[in-house]
């Protein structure tokens, strides 16, 4: 499925179907092995996730060892230090959660590209292996998108997806079934609204010629939003398959 690493960023943008894992473990070792599987990027999850920035780093050093998936992070929050820190860690795409505006996203998009394009500093203690290492270069194998996930994200969709620079934008299922008005991050009350939501998200990052990405609880869910519009899909996590993985055998084991 996917081809090299380094064209990750130029395939996000010209809205090739990509399909990503999305990693919440502190485990090198399995999100290697995760790496080698095909799927076209790992997602670490440093705001959710059960991992720290040495997490993050041993993350994307075990996703390049096998050469094949692009390593990506969610950042911890819209801020220039979480960015510049998972870039110069190797990612080769950060997810910004929590963008309500254009003004937000421009910030995202500034502290992903080096100057004159932005303000990221120069410092790729890592990445420099791997990405670029020069200043343009970078800029040109990097992707930053950002979370639409908020009632208010939602009302600037158009606004926010034409913030220029920007390469994608991705649903977070749970926070924007809760912005809807969801009880739980799973309410079916809402899937009217969340299914109406999806659309508006898909067709305007389509008109602003941007990725349109969301997170899916399985593969069947991934291909079905794949073929509903969106360009890339992330499956799943670590943590909920090895859960899930265990439960079955143990029901396979005592039936």
């Amino acid at each position: 499925m996917n081809t090299s690493p380094a064209d990750f960023a130029a395939r996000l943008r010209s809205r090739r179907r990509i399909i990503g894992y999305w990693v919440v473990l502190d485990n090198p070792v399995g999100t290697e092995r995760l790496a080698g599987l095909g799927y076209d990027y790992i997602c670490v999850d440093a705001q959710h996730g059960l991992l720290d920035y040495k997490g993050t780093l041993g993350a994307m050093t075990a996703i390049d060892a096998r050469g094949t998936a692009a390593g990506m992070v969610r950042v911890p929050a819209n801020d220039g230090f979480w960015i510049g820190q998972a870039l110069d860690a190797g990612a080769r795409g950060v997810i910004v959660p929590l963008v309500n505006t254009a003004e937000e996203a421009a910030a995202a998009v500034a502290a992903c590209r080096y100057p004159p394009l932005g303000v990221r500093s120069y410092g790729p203690m890592r990445s420099g292996l791997r990405v670029g290492p020069a200043p343009a270069e970078s800029n040109q194998q990097v992707a930053c998108i950002v979370m639409i996930e908020t009632a208010q994200a939602l009302a600037n969709t158009a606004e926010i997806c034409a913030t220029d620079g920007l390469d994608g934008v991705y649903i977070g299922p749970s926070d924007l079934t809760i912005a809807l008005g969801g009880r739980t991050s799973t309410d079916t009350s809402v899937a009217e609204k969340f299914e109406a939501a999806l659309a508006k998200v898909a067709e305007e990052a389509r008109t602003a010629g941007i990725a349109a990405g969301i997170h899916c609880p399985d593969g069947a869910t991934a291909a079905g939003r794949l073929a509903q519009g969106f360009t890339f899909a992330t499956v799943s996590s670590d943590l909920v398959h090895l859960e899930q993985a265990a439960a079955a055998h143990l029901r396979d084991a005592t039936a």
